[in-house]
């Protein structure tokens, strides 16, 4: 005798929402406890950033309009440039006529996979009306040494 199961497509997407907020409450209520670093899936907002190459350097920019020079955390871990700090939400009054707010308050976080040549030692930042400038100086290139062969007398 066959058995009859009712199929339900929903069935499996419901189950996969239910354990995906888990592990997002989960994450959130290690960040509130102060336990580990925000990754990058917990950052509020990503700014947009341009990286480009030129011939004894990288240049990265970032938009960051708004972020105070002390609100960014520049670093530099095995090979890879991590971006992060934390825009202020600015206080409104009801009475201002605000209808729709779109700018994004709160953490920010990016990461980038540097080459190996980078000159780690030199790379320097600056920030300037809302854009944070990194140079990341290439290392010289090592030329290989041409050894001249002498023939025997």
């Amino acid at each position: 005798m066959a058995l009859v199961t009712r199929y339900e497509p929903w069935s499996v997407l419901n189950q996969l929402q239910r354990e995906l907020e888990r592990s997002f409450e989960s994450l959130r209520s290690d960040l509130v406890r102060g336990e580990g670093e925000a990754p990058a899936a917990a950052a509020e907002w990503a700014p947009a950033v341009d990286i480009k190459e030129e011939d004894n350097q990288y240049v990265v920019q970032a938009d960051l309009p708004g972020v105070k020079p002390e609100d960014i955390e520049v670093t530099l871990e095995g090979g890879v440039l991590t971006i992060k700090g934390h825009r202020e939400t600015e206080a409104k009054e009801e009475k201002e006529g605000y209808k729709r707010v779109e700018r994004i308050y709160g953490t920010f976080f990016r990461r980038f996979s540097l080459p190996e040549t980078v000159d780690e030692e030199n790379i320097a930042a600056k920030y300037e009306n809302g854009v944070l400038t990194i140079t990341i100086p290439k290392k010289p290139q090592v030329m290989p040494k041409k050894i001249s062969v002498q023939a025997s007398s």
